[in-house]
């Protein structure tokens, strides 16, 4: 009879943990999902620019802090250095939350088989998402 308490107790117990373990995910994504609204528009925003040839318009929708560690020449090579006009599709990944900031890895697609990943680090600053940080994996 003690057998079979301990084993009803467990399947309590185990239970009752899987249940809180998927409310906390779900709690986390709905989080995630809520807080990383407006940077696919962002994201879209920066390229459109950058194909139209306005550089300095997508220059500006970095932060402060990216423009006071890369300056606009560096930025123009940056650029220069990725080719850009040789990719025509772009497919964003899942976001990651650290440290208040979101990071998310986009996929530029050429007609070929080739693939160029980048991420993309976020900041929120007064209810806007500016890009924090670009970097090449």
């Amino acid at each position: 009879m003690d057998m079979a308490l301990v084993q009803g107790i467990g399947v309590k117990v185990l239970l009752a943990g899987s249940a809180a373990l998927l409310t906390y995910w779900v709690i986390s994504a709905i989080r995630l999902i809520i807080s990383a609204r407006g940077i696919n528009p962002l994201i879209k925003q920066f390229f459109t620019q950058i194909a139209s040839g306005r550089i300095d318009a997508a220059y500006l929708l970095t932060t402060k802090n990216y423009r006071q560690h890369v300056n606009r020449t560096a930025f123009i090579r940056f650029l220069a250095g990725l080719e850009l006009n040789k990719y025509r599709n772009l497919k964003s990944g899942r976001p990651r939350i650290q440290e208040g900031r979101i990071i998310l890895r986009v996929k530029l697609k050429s007609e070929g088989a080739t693939e160029l990943p980048l991420d993309f680090t976020f900041a929120k600053l007064q209810d806007n998402w500016k890009i924090e940080r670009i970097s090449k994996v």
